[in-house]
């Protein structure tokens, strides 16, 4: 266990995490529209320096930082770039500690956070020079809303599968032109750009796809949102031939799929992390509930089949939270082609999204009706919790991935 234990300035940090999502970022969430982004919520994130943490490696909070408003490292609140003696960067185990931090005050910023990494990560990873330079600085701000358009109304687990069509544009040497459809595009159709995959190479399958960065004020390219459970937007793309150049290009021509992957390699273990703060907010609110609520002469944590229940919500929860710093703590130190990085993703998603569906729906059970209502903790996290066991790789994706590795 202490392989996975938590440094102290690594425990401080995810506890300002917590409080300046609450104190910082909860008011402006509850400002936002549900189902449109929140463009007040995404440059709060730009100007504590949260949203450049995902482009940087090798960084971490000044040994030094302060609290919320101190102006300890680079950042308004020293969540900026410091690059201290504390040694834990913005790889994949720091990823999950930001989400997991954020998820247990303000899902709201969790998700704004994940969704700008999820849509830029590629440009950050594979793009061009000119590609970063233009992109990455006003993501980095909270002024440029990036979006990952991979899902397709025929192509959703089945990624390989997707048939948006990039073909040779006549008009123009090396270029092509974008025409089909893209749905359940998280941040669609109010994101500035598109991360976007295409089908460049007809029946090669996974290697006849290519990444393209893609504007979202191309010509032909329009989009409208669909009316989701989940509060954050989500929304279906269509192309009319779109066009797109080599400069568009994210990696290499046919060669997309990787880009995809291992994009989604690198965020899984932090989807397990958004559903482990979710899990440990609904365990809490479940504790001081259970230890205040009058029933049969006493208080509810004085019923053993409340707290067995109780005991088995806290268990599930550590026990997604080990795997998911496991899995991301691998990922830091092995790199993303390791053997069995993919796998240990897949089951840090799968166990963590689970174990979070248990946990959220327990707590619900023990607080009754009130957890119904809405804009009751619970009310609202029993929302949230749903989509992550499908988005990024549904569950029965990631028992796929377990065992095909398993059996080799």
């Amino acid at each position: 266990m202490t392989a996975f234990a938590l440094s102290p300035e690594q425990t401080a940090w995810c506890a300002e995490l917590r409080t300046l999502a609450a104190e910082r970022l909860r008011p402006l969430a509850e400002k936002g529209e549900p189902g449109r982004v929140n463009r007040p919520l995404v440059e709060a994130l730009g100007e504590l320096g949260l949203l450049g943490r995902l482009f940087e490696e090798g960084v971490g909070p000044d040994p030094g930082f302060g609290p919320v408003g101190a102006g300890a490292g680079t950042g308004p609140t020293g969540f900026g770039t410091g690059t201290g003696p504390t040694g834990f960067g913005t790889g994949a185990l720091d990823l999950c500690l930001m989400r997991e931090s954020l998820a247990y005050a303000c899902t709201e910023a969790e998700t704004a956070l994940a969704l700008q990494g999820l849509g830029a990560h590629p440009v950050h990873a594979h793009g061009t020079p000119a590609q970063r330079e233009r992109w990455l600085p006003p993501v980095r701000a909270g002024r440029a809303i990036a979006a990952f358009a991979l899902s397709e109304p025929g192509a959703g687990s089945d990624a390989a599968a997707l048939s948006l069509d990039a073909a040779p544009d006549a008009s123009r040497s090396g270029s092509w032109r974008l025409t089909g459809d893209k749905r359940w595009i998280s941040n669609a159709p109010e994101a500035d750009f598109y991360t976007v995959f295409a089908r460049t190479s007809p029946g090669a399958g996974a290697r006849g796809v290519t990444a393209f960065l893609v504007p979202a004020d191309r010509a032909g390219l329009t989009g409208t949102p669909l009316d989701m459970l989940s509060p954050h937007p989500i929304g279906a793309l269509a192309f009319d031939g779109v066009r797109v150049g080599p400069e568009d290009v994210l990696g290499e021509v046919d060669r997309g799929f990787r880009v995809a992957m291992t994009t989604l390699n690198r965020f899984r273990p932090s989807v397990g992390a958004f559903a482990v703060g979710m899990a440990s907010a609904a365990l809490d609110a479940s504790l001081t509930h259970t230890a205040e609520r009058d029933a049969f002469g006493g208080k509810l944590r004085d019923l053993q089949v409340v707290t067995h229940q109780i005991a088995e919500m806290a268990t599930r929860t550590e026990a997604a939270r080990l795997m998911v710093y496991a899995a991301a703590s691998a990922y830091d130190h092995e790199g993303p082609r390791a053997p069995g990085i993919a796998r240990r993703a897949a089951m840090a998603k799968l166990l963590a999204t689970e174990t979070a569906q248990y946990v959220v729906d327990a707590a619900v059970q023990l607080h009754g009706a009130r957890a119904l209502q809405r804009g009751h903790l619970l009310e609202h996290l029993y929302r949230e919790v749903r989509a992550p066991r499908i988005y990024e790789g549904a569950s029965e994706v990631q028992r796929g991935i377990i065992a095909k590795e398993l059996y080799g």
